[in-house]
Parts: C-alpha cells; structure tokens; sequence
C-alpha cells in the first residue's frame, strides 16, 4: 500500500504516519484490518505486531501480510518485554478500553513513543448535541448511545492530564477535523479527532 492509498483510506492514519520513522518496529493496538502497518511494511519497512481482537477483522490482516495477535487489550502487554518497540500505535481505540490508565502505563512501558488517537469529546458538535439534550453523533462517533463500542469520553486537556500522570510526555498533538486535516485555531473546540505522540518520560 502506498501513501496515496492510505490517504485515499483513512487520511487520518495518512497523517500519523509521518511520525513514524522508517524501519521502526512497531505495536499496533486495536489495529483492525491492518491497513496502518499494511502501509508501514511496504512503504516505510518497518516490522512488527498488530493486537485485534474482533474475529471478523483477523483475516483481512492475514490477508495484507500484518502479523497479527488475536488478544484482548484489556488483560494487558504482559507478553512484549520493555521497551520492546520503537513506536506503540492506539488509534481510535482507547476509548473503547475499561481500564484506560492500565493500558497507558503498559503502553509506556513496552514502547519508547506513542501515538494515541480518539474522538474528541468537546468537538463543538458534540457540545451542541448535548445542549439539545442528545448524545453526540458525528464522524468520530458514528454509534447511537445505545449500540456504540465506547466505553470512555474524553477530551484534548483530559488526556493530556493523564498521560502526565501515568508517565508520559507529550511531544505533539494535533486536533484534526472529520475530514482528517489538521486543526490550527481552537483545537479543542474545532478538532474531532485528539491525536498525541508521546515519549516515556526519562528519569531525572
């Protein structure tokens, strides 16, 4: 897969890519039909793992060439050892996660960079539907309150605290909007999508 394809695809993992480093081993988290590391393979050679756990999109990965780990995010990484990898990708999964803090922490853990994507919960149509006294429903948060896989709400400065708090440093984050173009101007407000890269925070 090229990088026309994938901006063709997803244009928000188009954008992410550009933090990952040629021939860096990475996880891949939540990495649903492998279209992320289907592209890091064969465009920037880099090596690694996807983690799914949703039967139905293990043989699309298979299919791309990812090598893939059929696992439960939420029993934790206890099998990769520390610092086993360049870059950890969670993308528009950590909101779906119980235990959001233990992923982090084993996320800091197993890899030396991040990069964590969700939708952002203060996106101003997300505001205004619940102004109407609605749950929001928008790109992002394409699910009825009554069927969606999210478990957790969250916006730009609640992640951020967290990080901070389980040991990681934010590098960058950027606010994108639904067409997956980067924010500038109130990013909290205007930005769908919270994407972070973040680094294990080095003892002083």
């Amino acid at each position: 897969m090229n990088f026309i394809e994938l901006s063709r695809l997803r244009a928000d993992l188009a954008f992410i890519a550009h933090w990952i480093e040629p021939g860096a081993h990475v996880l891949d988290l939540g990495c649903g039909d492998g279209v992320m590391l289907d592209y890091l393979q064969t465009d920037k050679q880099c090596s690694g793992y996807g983690v799914e756990i949703d039967d139905s999109k293990i043989p699309a990965c298979v299919g791309r060439g990812v090598s893939v780990i059929q696992q439960d995010l939420e029993s934790g990484l206890a099998i990769f050892a520390d610092s086993a990898f360049d870059t950890v990708l969670c993308l528009s999964a950590l909101q779906m996660m119980k235990n959001v803090e233990a992923i982090l922490r084993d996320i800091a853990r197993v890899g030396r960079e991040a990069i964590v994507s969700f939708p952002n919960f203060a996106y101003w149509p997300h505001r205004i539907a619940l102004l109407r006294g609605r749950m929001p429903v928008s790109k992002s948060l394409p699910y009825e309150w009554y069927d969606t896989p999210n478990v957790r709400c969250a916006t730009i400065k609640d992640f951020e605290e967290l990080a901070n708090q389980v040991g990681l440093e934010v590098l960058e984050c950027v606010a994108l909007n639904e067409e997956g173009k980067p924010v500038t101007s109130l990013p909290n407000w205007r930005g769908s999508l919270a994407v972070f890269r973040l680094r294990k925070k080095t003892a002083i």
